[in-house]
């Protein structure tokens, strides 16, 4: 269950990026920056559920 969350969180930040990306050269530079926002604390999320226990 937990590899399927992380996957789906990978690519939901992929596609958030893209999407930013794709808004920022429509202009709307501040939605833009949500999103990748958005994507950094996903990618965020999934290292520190990766990082090794002891």
């Amino acid at each position: 269950m937990s590899d399927t969350l992380i996957s789906v969180l990978m690519l939901t930040g992929v596609v958030l990026t893209g999407g930013a990306a794709y808004v920022f050269r429509k202009g709307d530079k501040r939605r833009a920056l949500l999103m990748l926002v958005a994507a950094l604390v996903m990618f965020a999320n999934v290292a520190v559920w990766l990082v090794p226990v002891k």
